[in-house]
């Protein structure tokens, strides 16, 4: 690989972040995913809402949303991007690890019309969400696991579509 093919690094190979100027804006958005194993016992008292710190998956999901928020605040190289929406959902894997831990899962869509995608934003926000979990719950299960935190498609800008488990970049 050629240093003139990795865009966050000069031609002195220093780190910069990319100048999107020139680049026209459009609409984009990117979908994430992410997985935490928890043992069946918590995602049973997040369910029943009877954890001390409160409702869990509320607080996971304004998480998410500050996380999108602020990802350029984390990300040393990413430029800050004015999102139009992000979308928090959770759902469950009921069927058991090797280790007898069921997964709760999130997905995060984030949006916006700009100059460079929203890809980082739904991985921050997806991260922060499950991370928000844990924390809430790490006092009665210390061994949860973040699994297969990824992005599951992105939209917009001058590399098109792209969505995992497809051959090629959608048109």
């Amino acid at each position: 690989m050629d240093k003139s093919d990795l865009t966050h690094f000069s031609a002195a190979g220093r780190a910069r972040m990319v100048d999107v100027s020139a680049k026209a804006e459009s609409h984009r958005a990117a979908t994430a995913s992410g997985t935490l194993r928890i043992l069946p016992g918590t995602l049973e008292r997040i369910r029943a809402g009877t954890l001390a710190k409160g409702n869990v998956l509320a607080v996971a999901d304004v998480a998410a949303v500050l996380a999108a928020k602020r990802t350029s605040d984390l990300i040393p190289m990413c430029h800050p991007v004015p999102l139009s929406g992000v979308e928090v959902e959770f759902g469950e894997i009921l069927v058991p690890d090797a280790e007898g831990r069921v997964g709760l899962g999130t997905r995060v869509s984030a949006r916006c019309t700009g100059s460079t995608g929203v890809e980082m934003e739904a991985l921050c926000a997806a991260a922060a969400a499950l991370l928000t979990i844990y924390d809430m719950c790490k006092s009665i299960d210390r061994g949860m696991r973040l699994e297969n935190l990824q992005l599951e498609e992105k939209h917009g800008g001058k590399s098109g579509s792209w969505r995992r488990g497809a051959r090629e970049a959608l048109s």
